[in-house]
């Protein structure tokens, strides 16, 4: 599996909250996360995310347990995120709803083109690659179905 997008650079520790605040958590609309995902952090962030890998430093998605900041994020365009950790409850969120994560510490200029190859453990950034470590073949399977959902419906 294979994903690529413009890198958006972010620091470390970047919690559920920052992702998505919760004062937009009183709406199911997942339109309306997608448009205020990291409002606090940076305003006009939310429209520059589609297509987008989101390169962070450590402990990626801390906090709240919360599923709506990895819905938000996969809602707002981004094709995978890479850090070298991430909280683990945010990590089984975003692999359960399809949205694919890598572990590396990558330095990241804004906009460079990221190419992510899950299956064979690679990510391309620029002209610099880098091994990253497997997913279990499972999360795989989950990741190519779109989720979790979508990948016990494949399986019945």
């Amino acid at each position: 599996m294979k994903v690529e997008g413009r890198a958006v650079c972010l620091g470390p520790d970047i919690d559920t909250d920052l992702i998505i605040a919760g004062r937009y958590l009183r709406t199911k609309d997942r339109k309306i996360w997608a448009t205020h995902v990291f409002e606090d952090l940076d305003p006009s962030l939310a429209g520059r995310l589609g297509g987008s890998v989101i390169i962070a430093g450590k402990n990626f998605g801390c906090g709240s347990s919360r599923e709506q900041a990895a819905v938000a994020l996969k809602e707002a365009g981004v094709v995978c995120i890479i850090a070298p950790s991430f909280a683990r409850i945010f990590f089984r969120n975003a692999i359960n709803l399809g949205l694919p994560l890598a572990q590396a510490d990558l330095s990241c200029r804004e906009g460079e083109l990221v190419v992510v190859d899950l299956s064979a453990g690679i990510v391309t950034a620029g002209e610099f690659s880098r091994e990253i470590p497997s997913l279990s073949p499972r999360m795989l399977e989950i990741l190519a179905a779109g989720g979790l959902v979508q990948h016990w419906r494949k399986r019945e």
